[in-house]
């Protein structure tokens, strides 16, 4: 006998919102951590390192999310690592993450004007603090439009991770249906909340391109 939605069945999916927040917010994190290692790799003089970034985000850019976490998940437990879906999915979106975000500034810091490095190699200061007091502040006021507008990507994407089981408000929809047999209400609901997540991030996103649009004309 099935059971019909209401309050109860809305708030378990409201309530799955903390993983798919908690989940976004580590890979992102960690995203940031391993995007500007590679963004800085792929801007190296040193051509191994600029390979092997290259090598990563063509990896990860070039194959689907989903296979990715089919990868982590299945494949450590080939070699007996037995591992849950919540530490599965949390690599997988990390090391994806890492590699859109390290493509994005990587192109943010070419974007800075070459003579900004010149003067400062002139100057005498070294990379470290070229990149750091020059560079990176420089590429960092590009960098906030596509890095807020892959945030809304990154957290559409953690519904994937109801596949192998990761109970965010996809895999809380998909577990209502099974009792409810509502489709059109359930997963609306989630449709719903995605909305509310995504949209003002959207707006943001959308407000510095603009802002950085008019910063870039007034200073041409």
């Amino acid at each position: 006998m099935f059971r019909t939605f209401g309050f109860e069945e809305f708030w378990f999916i409201v309530s799955a919102l903390r993983w798919t927040l908690a989940l976004t917010a580590i890979a992102f994190a960690g995203g940031m951590i391993g995007g500007i290692a590679l963004a800085l790799a792929r801007n190296s003089s040193v051509a191994p390192l600029r390979y092997l970034s290259l090598s990563i985000i063509r990896v990860f850019q070039g194959t689907p999310l989903l296979m990715q976490i089919f990868l982590v998940f299945f494949g450590l437990n080939l070699f007996g690592v037995k591992i849950d879906p919540w530490f599965a999915a949390s690599v997988a979106f990390t090391l994806h993450a890492s590699a859109f975000l390290g493509e994005i500034w990587r192109g943010c810091i070419e974007a800075v004007p070459r003579g900004q490095a010149e003067a400062s190699w002139a100057l005498g200061l070294k990379y470290r603090d070229r990149m750091m007091s020059v560079i990176l502040p420089q590429a960092a006021r590009v960098a906030v439009a596509p890095t807020a507008g892959f945030l809304v990507q990154l957290l559409k994407g953690t519904s994937l991770a109801s596949i192998i089981g990761f109970i965010e408000i996809t895999r809380a929809g998909q577990v209502v249906n099974n009792l409810t047999f509502q489709p059109l209400i359930v997963f609306s609901t989630v449709a719903a909340l995605y909305f509310v997540l995504c949209w003002p991030l959207s707006l943001l996103a959308r407000r510095m391109e603009l802002r950085f649009s008019k910063a870039s004309t007034k200073l041409s």
